[in-house]
C-alpha cells in the first residue's frame, strides 16, 4: 500500500463516521474524554483529583490513545466527547476529509518535544540530510510529527518519492528503531526520548521553530457536541486552566508531579524532563491573534496545504476558521 494510500484510507474511514458525531453519553450524566499516555500534562492532577467531576457535574470516564488520528475517529463515532492534546496534523487531516471538528483551547506548545530520529550508526545529520535519500523512515500518519517530517524533508530538499514511508505510532517506530529495521523514526513524548537513545536528531527545536514549522495540540471536540454542551465544555476548560495555572506555581509541584508522572505512565523524572520541554499558554493568551484569535486559523490552512502538496490529503478546505471556536474559552 502506498503512502498516500495509508493516509487517504484512515481520512476515509474517519469521513464515513462523521455522520455518528452527537451520539453522547451527556443525557446519562456522563462524558467521555480522550487523551495520550506519556504525555505528563496539569490537566491530569485535576483529572485523578475529580476536579473535573466536580466542577462539571458529571462524571468523566478517561480514554488513552495513542495518535491523534484515532481520536478523530473516536470523536466521529460519538465514542468521544473531547479530546486533550490531539494534534493539530490529525485535527486538519479529519476537518479536511469533512469531519465537523472545532478546537476549543490551545492545549500545550512542544517544538522540543515532537521530531524525527535518525539512527545514530548512519551518521546523518543536518550537514548531510540528502543521504537519507532511499532510508526507511516511520511516521505515524496525519499527526503532528508527519507534518513536522514533511517540513523537514522539504526543508532538506528530500524527496518524499525516495523515502520508503511506513506508517507507525511513535511508540512502534522507537522499538522499530532500536532494532536496526528503520533508518529514521519520528514521535512524542516518552517514545521520542527513548528514540533518541538510539540516534540523534537532524533540526532542534529552536531551529524547527526559526524555519516556521510550530508545534502545539489542542482540546477538540464534535461542533455539534460544543454547540449542545457549551457550558460543560466551558466547565471542562476553566479545570483545565486551574490545573495550569498550579503548575505555573512551582510551590505545587511537588504535590502534583508523582500524581501526575503515575497516570502518564511514567517516572516522576521522566514526566518532569518531557513537562520541561512543555508551554501551557494562559487563557488570554490562547484568546489572542497569536493562538486562537488568528493565527491558529491560518496555520491550519498552512498545514492542510503541506498536506495536499506531499499528495497525502486530496484537498484543503478554503478557510479553518470555522473550525476554531473560542466562546466556552472566553466564558
Amino acid at each position: 500500500m502506498t503512502f498516500k494510500s495509508k493516509l487517504m484510507g484512515a481520512v476515509a474511514a474517519t469521513a464515513m463516521l462523521a455522520g455518528a458525531q452527537g451520539a453522547f453519553a451527556d443525557g446519562h450524566g456522563e462524558i467521555t474524554v480522550g487523551y495520550f499516555l506519556e504525555w505528563p500534562m496539569p490537566f491530569q492532577f485535576a483529572k485523578e483529583t475529580g476536579m473535573y467531576d466536580e466542577a462539571m457535574g458529571v462524571k468523566v470516564n478517561w480514554v488513552s490513545f495513542d495518535t491523534g488520528t484515532a481520536m478523530s475517529a473516536a470523536m466521529a463515532s460519538g465514542d468521544v466527547q473531547l479530546s486533550v492534546s490531539q494534534g493539530i496534523p490529525p485535527f486538519v487531516v479529519a476537518t479536511s476529509a469533512g469531519q465537523d471538528l472545532q478546537v476549543v483551547d490551545v492545549a500545550v506548545s512542544y517544538a522540543d518535544n515532537d521530531n524525527c530520529v535518525v539512527r545514530a550508526d548512519l551518521e546523518i545529520d543536518k550537514s548531510s540530510a540528502s543521504e537519507l535519500a532511499g532510508k526507511k523512515v516511520a511516521v505515524p500518519l496525519g499527526t503532528a510529527a508527519h507534518y513536522g517530517f514533511l517540513k523537514q524533508m522539504e526543508h532538506f530538499n528530500v524527496s518524499i518519492d525516495s523515502l520508503d514511508v511506513v506508517d507507525m505510532a511513535p511508540a512502534e517506530g522507537e522499538a522499530a528503531l532500536s532494532q536496526g529495521s528503520v533508518d529514521m523514526a519520528c514521535g512524542w513524548g516518552g517514545a521520542l526520548r527513548r528514540m533518541t537513545e538510539s540516534g540523534n536528531v537532524l533540526l532542534t527545536g529552536a531551529e524547527k521553530t526559526e524555519l516556521g514549522i510550530l508545534v502545539f495540540d489542542a482540546t477538540t471536540a464534535p461542533t455539534s457536541f460544543v454547540a449542545e454542551s457549551s457550558d460543560l465544555v466551558a466547565a471542562f476548560l476553566d479545570v483545565t486552566a486551574e490545573a495550569n495555572a498550579m503548575w505555573a506555581d512551582e510551590a505545587n509541584r511537588a504535590k502534583m508531579l508523582p500524581v501526575i508522572a503515575k497516570d502518564a505512565g511514567m517516572s516522576e523524572d521522566d514526566a518532569a524532563s518531557t513537562l520541561s520541554t512543555f508551554v501551557f499558554p494562559t487563557v488570554e493568551e490562547q484568546l489572542s491573534q497569536a493562538w486562537l484569535g488568528g493565527n491558529a486559523a491560518t496555520f491550519m490552512k498552512g498545514v492542510a496545504d503541506v498536506f495536499v502538496a506531499a499528495e497525502s490529503i486530496d484537498a484543503a478546505k478554503a478557510s479553518y476558521e470555522d473550525n476554531v471556536n473560542t466562546g466556552p474559552l472566553s466564558q
